[in-house]
């Protein structure tokens, strides 16, 4: 089977099984989904027995230690199947429900054990090394209760604790109101593709019609695009700023200087590092600026549009790759990584750990997202191009560090920080890099390859630090009290893609709404580590080819560290 090319989009029933995932690996069924969430109730109720008590001896402490983790481990469990059956297609509200019933049970659970941090946080040194000494199995937790430790300059009165984790329902609202507008709501015009054939346009397509050889249907779809966008305007800006603002909140109520400050600190990324990044990328932009200069000559157009950017310098290079194909180029660019890393590529592939297919309501775009305890899971919206065989190696990236840290790390050590999450995607998307332009003799398609790699460095690195300047700007606006009404987040984004791309570029008027399709930025202050991951995974890619083993064993050992340490030790 390849690719549904309908013109408009299929059910979610017309998908074949093959090439769905298999959530009931988590759940066998929703009733079972039931009863766990009711034991976590109880769970979550019997907590209350530690108030006043946690820090009472070495036993009370750990057995508060043990009961906390096994809470957490449920709650992950219940809100990922929940969600993920929501992400298949967002218009069926059972799945909505418990994703919301979920949410709203891990806000009862932090609500009622507020008191667990601010008792630990009376512990002092001396006394933590007692407990150590009277009973070791509390060395596992002792990062764990280090990490808790440093918090403490930011944390608030069991009291204001439990208002703060009250709050934890109303901080998702931003994010599922854009969520359901952008994947449910909204509906994309249809426009007619090279053979003049009627084709609904939509979130998985864009891309493909971006990268048309023929500019009319480049033109028609990104105009499509962010004129559907501007319809929303308004309340997508209302939405957006509702996310800035509940930032601003918590990071005012943990006492940080900024919600900047505040998204960094668990990574222990000083705010330097944020800046100097933005700082390091404008000292580059020239070369920006002359890519376009190349793009446009390349192109042979008298001015270079927005809906030139995705379009491949070469032309007729055909292209089309088939999804069992692209798992295929994916296994071999990721050989370097040894045989085991294969093995387990493998069971990914077969093992009903991947959606591939775009179906009517599912969710844009792609992640790889799990519980601890069973595999990873990867959600993808796969159109037969370049672009998503690449998509297709960064979140196996992903899924593989999962895999690697759930299996070597307990739970509480298991969830890796964003900081390094995306080291391990963008490294297989170097190693695919390098083994397609070694096996590529056609002049032609290695000139297609190195264009994309040079899309890369665009995509990853500079479009994700204008993302992220963009974010800096809108959280500062916000905290000197200025509105983030819908003319002026346009305003700052417009201005911001003519100083990225430079005077070659022709920045048309409708890419100032793309800030609204850009579900990131409900996720505050993430984007960046695109271009920092991205940096680190050039380097360790280099390691891996020029000296083999030892380097792979180096790279699998990070996998397998999960978050047992800090990120940039």
């Amino acid at each position: 089977m390849t690719q549904p090319t309908a013109a408009t989009l299929p059910a979610r029933d017309e998908i074949d099984a093959r090439y769905k995932w298999k959530l009931e690996d988590l759940y066998p069924t929703d009733q079972q989904w039931e009863d766990d969430f009711a034991a976590a109730r109880r769970l979550i109720e019997q907590f209350l027995r530690y108030r006043g008590q946690v820090t009472a001896s070495a036993d009370r402490l750990l057995a508060a230690l043990q009961a906390y983790e096994d809470i957490h481990r449920r709650l992950e469990k219940l809100y990922v199947y929940a969600r993920m059956r929501s992400d298949e297609d967002q218009s069926v509200t059972r799945y909505q429900a418990m994703a919301d019933r979920a949410q709203g049970l891990h806000v009862q659970a932090e609500s009622t054990m507020a008191f667990f941090v601010p008792e630990i946080l009376s512990l002092d040194e001396t006394r933590l090394e007692q407990f150590f000494q009277e009973l070791p199995e509390l060395r596992l937790y002792d990062f764990f209760l280090q990490e808790i430790l440093r918090q403490k300059p930011h944390r608030r009165s069991p009291e204001e604790e439990e208002l703060i984790a009250m709050a934890g329902e109303l901080a998702q609202a931003p994010g599922n109101i854009f969520s359901v507008l952008n994947n449910v709501e909204i509906r994309f015009p249809t426009i007619r593709d090279e053979n003049g054939q009627e084709v609904q346009l939509s979130h998985g397509r864009y891309i493909t019609f971006m990268e048309s050889p023929d500019r009319r249907v480049r033109r028609d779809a990104f105009f499509a695009m962010y004129e559907t966008y501007g319809k929303f305007r308004h309340t997508l800006a209302a939405s957006l700023n509702a996310a800035v603002k509940k930032e601003i909140f918590f990071a005012r109520a943990r006492r940080f200087s900024s919600a900047l400050e505040a998204n960094l600190f668990p990574d222990h990324v000083p705010v330097d590092v944020y800046n100097t990044l933005i700082d390091t990328i404008h000292e580059h932009l020239p070369l920006l600026h002359r890519y376009m200069d190349l793009r446009k000559k390349l192109l042979g157009v008298d001015e270079l549009h927005m809906y030139d950017l995705y379009v491949p310098l070469v032309s007729d290079v055909e292209m089309v790759i088939p999804y069992e194909k692209a798992l295929e180029m994916v296994k071999e660019g990721l050989r370097p990584l040894g045989e085991e890393y294969g093995r387990v590529l493998e069971e990914a592939f077969q093992s009903g750990w991947i959606d591939v297919y775009e179906n009517r309501g599912k969710r844009s775009g792609a992640y790889s997202w799990g519980a601890y305890g069973t595999h990873p899971y990867v959600l993808l919206n796969y159109q037969e191009n370049l672009d998503n065989v690449f998509t297709i190696a960064h979140e196996l990236g992903h899924a593989l560090h999962s895999y690697y840290s759930d299996r070597e790390q307990p739970y509480i050590y298991a969830q890796y920080t964003i900081f390094v999450a995306e080291v391990a995607s963008t490294l297989n998307e170097a190693l695919l890099m390098d083994h397609l332009l070694k096996t590529t003799t056609d002049p032609k398609r290695k000139m297609y390859l190195l264009n994309h790699y040079l899309e890369q460095f665009r995509g990853t690195v500079f479009r994700q630090v204008k993302f992220a300047e963009f974010e800096k700007i809108i959280h500062e606006r916000a905290e000197n009290g200025e509105a983030l009404t819908a003319d002026v987040l346009c305003d700052i984004y417009l201005d911001l893609n003519k100083q990225y791309y430079g005077p070659s570029m022709v920045v048309d008027e409708p890419i100032a709404m793309e800030w609204a399709r850009i579900p990131h930025f409900y996720s505050n202050f993430y984007v960046y580590k695109y271009a920092t991951g991205f940096s680190a995974a050039q380097a360790i890619a280099r390691h891996i080819l020029t000296e083999g083993e030892s380097a792979v064993d180096r790279y699998l050992s990070f996998l397998k560290s999960g978050g047992s340490d800090t990120p940039i030790s």
